[in-house]
């Protein structure tokens, strides 16, 4: 990660990266952070009492991250479609590699086949 990287938040970190995706758009819908591609939802973040907070789609590492302490299947049935959502408390170690391959894996889950190939292409 960038020096410049280095000095944000990890929350904007992740936003900055997840915005550097094609076609990506943040939205406020439900007064929350959202990351979409073409619309559709591949990242919920935000921060909620000082405490980070995201949810992403897993079809490969959805067990895999449950085992994050503060992981658990995202509500609103989102966890029966490999959606995970993590907490992490203010100061707490966020493991952002680990943060960076799963939103890298929600947003090829989420987008259009021919933007998955365009970035393998890259």
């Amino acid at each position: 990660m960038s020096d410049e990287h280095a000095a944000l938040t990890p929350e904007l970190q992740l936003l900055k990266l997840a915005l550097a995706y094609p076609e990506t758009t943040e939205e406020f819908p439900w007064e929350e952070r959202v990351i979409k591609v073409r619309g559709k939802i591949f990242l919920f973040l935000g921060a909620v009492e000082g405490r980070l907070r995201l949810s992403v789609k897993l079809p490969q590492s959805f067990l895999d991250a449950l085992t994050v302490p503060g992981a658990k299947p995202t509500g609103y049935g989102l966890g029966k479609a490999g959606w995970v959502s993590l907490w992490f408390d203010e100061g707490e170690a966020v493991p952002m590699e680990r943060l960076t391959a799963w939103i890298d894996e929600s947003y090829r889950a989420v987008a259009p086949k021919r933007l998955v190939k365009s970035l393998d292409a890259g």
